[in-house]
């Protein structure tokens, strides 16, 4: 469920704080507007709760009107307020029987429902003292919880989380004594007191206050190393877990078992005497920058001590040339020495290669490494495995496994104890490692890459092109390999400017050849892992270079490899997998959607290139066209109620499996408008490829998304590249549909003799190939146009043709479309009877087709008409009605319209505030669309009432507007009711006295 922004989630935000209690209407009204509401603001508050009881409709939560306002009642659970406040009553009753670990649990979960601070991106102001409170009670529970935790002896794991917080509130003393305690206990006694001093200068500068006694007695008792400091250390509860989760990965946290004295005698241990302590780790990154997130979960994954026997295992997985590899080494060497003293080992695993290392050989090496003579080292893999656990069993050493390429690979090189850590590194997501916490490593942000790029190539350089120093940021997508590429090669040659590079990395055909700087290589990085995947695999890598889009369903592979298996996403999981491609998402349909990052992106479509024939790739690119063009065909399909005024080219469609077509469509227009981009794509693609009637059948179909939805800048490109690909075909049919499509956006953008041009010549070309349907919809727009100009009877002439033309062919869609526009113009002539006659028929024909647009507009028509028979409570009935159905089709342009309608009809009925509601809102949606003559007209009604309630100058401003556009598009009548208001309202300057 998505509430938009603005008043609704104002108003739901107040209910949710009151849950169970009535929320008065004027408490909505304050805060929506604090202290200056418009005269509309109750009929706004009810708009707003109409809407949110559709949107929750399907949450169980119900909104009940009750006087003096409104009731949301919910299940408490449903409310994060609500489930907080019972944790927070929980863990009170638990605290009080001596269940401590049990309450922190309970805090955490409770403090856990926050997702940032309270009502963000909420405006109220008398809100925003309700969120100050709540984030007030959360830090409150932070620091009760945080006490728990010190008590029971869980210092370590707490001093990275306490000193977050202590820098996100540096005021508050409670906090920074709870580090100080955690410093102190973690035998980190300076820090301790640097907290304290940080923490008091601070207080001074800010207050002009010392810190409190509290504090104060603790900076002694430290000084002193008073022994109470220590306290007494609580056992947690059996089975009972505390969890800490940083941003960006989950990490485990356990009790440390102590480490014991070494087992000399214990059979399969290391020969007496042997202290063998290897330092492995090849060389820290001098030029590390970033991860700070990262590095924070693998260490806190690493040295908790609430693993109890468990050892902790960190995996970093991420795609080639993240950082990787660079920020294992980098922990490890920040690890070292304090927490892992007797040693840290290191094997590359070769995962990504054709010859990955053998576990038993990497066992042997670490056993002699642990200094076992290589004459005793076991000949079998299990063996060695146990002597491995054994040497390690009372030792503290840290284990880096780089370039993994399974679980099985790594399994035998766990130790066995909780002394030891180790970290992982994989381009596999290796989920299925023991006891191990995942962290996802992405590329960098843009600062920190700005931040590699000083370091190496120099601060003058970069800070002398800031420009060219972010466009070279973006060029390699943040990935770090490519970055310190392009930074080396900037370094060798100090007289190549940013720009220069900037510019050499622009032709993406060659960007990987530029990426490339002694040993290090972007490409022969992604081979490795290209090389190491099944033929399908690399198959399925090449072909979904051919699209575009900022991301891609799952079917979409599929029709790449004319695979129909049900589920055609599992072609793209195992380059999931290999950290080739990336999940952006879950769509509507519950599937995942799929993206390249760039540089694989380029590397895929060399790989295309160079190994899929060219008539491969164009089969390829039929049916991904075919695809989107086919779903597109059934979307029109359920939004009209059959195959309906589309016209329809020759080209081949490529159908997915329809179980996943029933999944995706649930809601056509809704999936138009998602996949839009992806479908403007489409069309590009297939122009590109020279599949002229792909391309126009496609831009085409698109008509329904880019009319109701009012995407003119859209319509324009596509139907440009389309008719460009038609007419280099000489596709005479292909031409003919576009020039009619360029009518129908010339209509929309209100340039009325660009679109009778447009459909008159589209008109002629269809009458030459005999196009029964492509004829029809001509007459039936030119019809419209003659309308607008005021030639009533030649309108009624297109209306009838177009009628008759659809008619033969069976087009009820089009039939209703000529009705609809021949009612109204008959009962423009006053020919009513007859008018109405079609206007009913024309409803009958939209109720077949159960299209919410179609009876939408005969219903508005018809409300029309009952205003200016002096029905006026009526009319009201029927263009409300009409409107609830534009609305939730999200119809901006009958949005518009209607709410013009009820403006007008409010007036009539004497709702002076209602119809400068409604006209207010039609000229915002008017505005929102760029309507400049539709904003006018309802700016010319909304200045007739306000002049009338005596707002003068607010009027004359909106009739000057509206005369400024009737002036320019030589709309005579309007024009004058526009100066005669100017005339009415403005005053006149006194006559001045004769001097004669």
């Amino acid at each position: 469920m998505r509430i938009p922004p603005g008043r609704q989630q104002v108003v739901l935000s107040a209910l949710l704080l009151d849950a169970g209690r009535v929320v008065s209407t004027d408490s909505l009204v304050d805060a929506i507007w604090d202290e200056d509401p418009p005269g509309t603001a109750r009929t706004q508050v009810q708009i707003c709760i109409s809407r949110l009881r559709k949107s929750l409709a399907s949450t169980g939560a119900v909104l009940v009107t009750r006087p003096p306002g409104y009731l949301l009642q919910a299940d408490a659970d449903a409310i994060d307020v609500r489930r907080c406040e019972r944790l927070a009553a929980e863990a009170e009753v638990v605290i009080r029987e001596g269940r401590d670990a049990e309450a922190a649990v309970l805090l955490r979960k409770a403090t856990g429902l926050w997702r940032g601070a309270t009502l963000s991106g909420v405006s109220s102001r008398s809100l925003g003292t309700k969120a100050t409170r709540l984030d007030e009670s959360r830090i409150s529970l932070i620091e009760t919880y945080l006490d728990l935790e010190l008590g029971l002896g869980l210092h370590h794991g707490l001093i990275g989380e306490i000193t977050a917080l202590v820098e996100d509130f540096p005021l508050r003393e409670r906090l920074r004594g709870q580090l100080m305690v955690a410093l102190y206990r973690s035998g980190r006694q300076a820090e301790a007191l640097e907290t304290y001093r940080r923490g008091r200068d601070l207080l001074i500068d800010e207050l002009g206050l010392e810190p409190g006694g509290e504090l104060r007695s603790l900076e002694s008792a430290i000084l002193s190393a008073d022994p109470s400091l220590l306290g007494r250390i609580r056992t947690p509860d059996p089975g009972a877990s505390l969890v800490s989760t940083p941003s960006t990965a989950p990490v485990r946290t356990g009790v440390a078992r102590p480490r014991s004295e070494k087992a000399v005698d214990d059979p399969g241990s290391s020969p007496a005497g042997i202290e063998a302590r290897p330092r492995q780790l090849p060389a820290d990154t001098a030029d590390f920058v970033g991860r700070s997130e990262w590095i924070k979960a693998v260490e806190s994954t690493l040295t908790v001590p609430e693993r109890g026997h468990a050892v902790g295992v960190a995996v970093v997985i991420g795609r080639p040339g993240v950082g990787k590899s660079a920020m294992a080494v980098h922990v490890a060497h920040r690890l070292g020495e304090e927490r892992f003293p007797d040693g840290q080992l290191y094997c590359d695993l070769r995962g990504s290669r054709d010859q990955p290392t053998e576990t038993a050989d990497a066992l042997a090496r670490f056993l002699r490494a642990l200094g076992i003579p290589g004459q005793a080292v076991p000949e079998g893999r299990d063996e060695r495995a146990e002597m491995y656990r054994s040497l390690l069993s009372d030792r503290r050493v840290l284990v880096v496994l780089d370039d993994a390429r399974s679980e099985r690979q790594v399994e035998d090189l766990l130790p066995g104890s909780s002394g030891c850590g180790v970290i992982v590194t994989s381009r596999a997501r290796l989920t299925g490692v023991p006891g191990a916490v995942l962290a996802e490593l992405d590329v960098l942000e843009k600062g920190p890459s700005l931040d590699l790029l000083r370091r190496i190539v120099g601060p003058d350089r970069v800070d002398g092109e800031p420009a060219a120093a972010e466009a070279l940021v973006r060029s390699v997508g943040r990935l770090p390999l490519a970055l310190r590429i392009v930074a080396a090669r900037l370094a060798a040659r100090p007289h190549w400017s940013l720009a220069s590079m900037v510019n050499r990395l622009s032709d993406e055909r060659h960007r990987l050849d530029e990426l490339t700087h002694g040993e290090l290589g972007v490409r022969a990085s992604l081979s490795l892992t290209y090389d190491g995947m099944d033929a399908l695999t690399r198959r399925t890598l090449r072909l979904f270079a051919l699209t575009e889009g900022a991301s891609q369903p799952g079917w979409v592979a599929g029709a790449l490899l004319d695979d129909r298996r049900l589920y055609p996403s599992d072609l793209l999981e195992p380059l999931v997998d290999a950290q080739m491609l990336d999940v952006t998402g879950i769509d509507p349909g519950g599937d995942p959607r799929y993206r390249y990052h760039d540089i694989i992106r380029l590397f895929a479509r060399e790989r295309l290139l160079e190994q899929e024939t060219e008539s491969d790739r164009a089969e390829a690119t039929v049916r991904l066209v075919g695809g989107w063009l086919g779903l597109v065909d059934e979307a029109n399909r359920r939004i009209h109620g059959g195959d309906y005024l589309l016209l329809h080219g020759e080209g081949s469609r490529w159908r997915p499996p329809r179980r996943l077509v029933e999944r995706v469509l649930v809601d056509p227009m809704d999936w138009l408008e998602g996949e839009q981009d992806n479908l403007y794509a489409a069309v590009d693609i297939a122009a590109a490829a020279g599949l002229d009637e792909l391309c126009w059948d496609l831009a085409v179909s698109l008509l329904t998304l880019f009319g109701r939805r009012c995407h003119t800048d859209e319509w324009a490109a596509a139907n440009r590249s389309a008719m460009e690909a038609v007419r280099a075909a000489d596709n005479r049919r292909g031409i003919a549909a576009l020039t009619f499509s360029y009518g129908c956006l010339y209509l929309d953008q209100r340039r009325n003799d660009e679109a009778e041009l447009a459909m008159t010549t589209a008109l002629e070309a269809f009458t030459g190939l005999d196009d029964t349907l492509g004829r029809a919809k001509c007459l039936r727009e030119l019809a419209h146009l003659a309308n607008m100009g005021g030639d009533r009877r030649r309108a009624l002439e297109y209306c009838e043709r177009a009628h008759t033309g659809f008619e033969s062919i069976g087009d009820i869609a089009g039939m209703g479309r000529a009705l609809l526009l021949s009612g109204h113009l008959y009962m423009s002539l006053g020919e009513e009877e007859r008018g109405m006659d079609c206007l009913l028929r024309a409803r009958e024909y939209a109720e077949t087709t159960g299209d919410p647009r179609s009876r939408a507009q005969v219903m508005r028509r018809l409300g029309q008409y009952a205003l200016l028979r002096g029905e006026h409570k009526e009319a009201f009935g029927i263009l409300s009605e009409s409107f609830e159905l534009v609305r939730e089709l999200r119809d901006p342009i009958g949005e518009g319209y209607l709410l013009h309608d009820l403006g007008r009809v409010s007036g009539s009925l004497g709702r002076t505030d209602e119809a400068r509601g409604f006209l207010g809102r039609s000229l915002a949606v008017r505005e929102q669309i760029r309507d400049r003559e539709g904003r006018a007209e309802v700016g010319l009604d909304l200045a007739r009432l306000l002049a009338g309630l005596g707002e003068r100058e607010q009027a004359i401003e909106l009739a000057e507007q509206a005369a400024g556009v009737f002036s320019e598009r030589g709309s005579k009548r309007e024009l004058a009711e526009a100066e005669e208001i100017i005339g009415t309202l403005r005053p006149r300057a006194p006559r001045g006295r004769s001097s004669g």
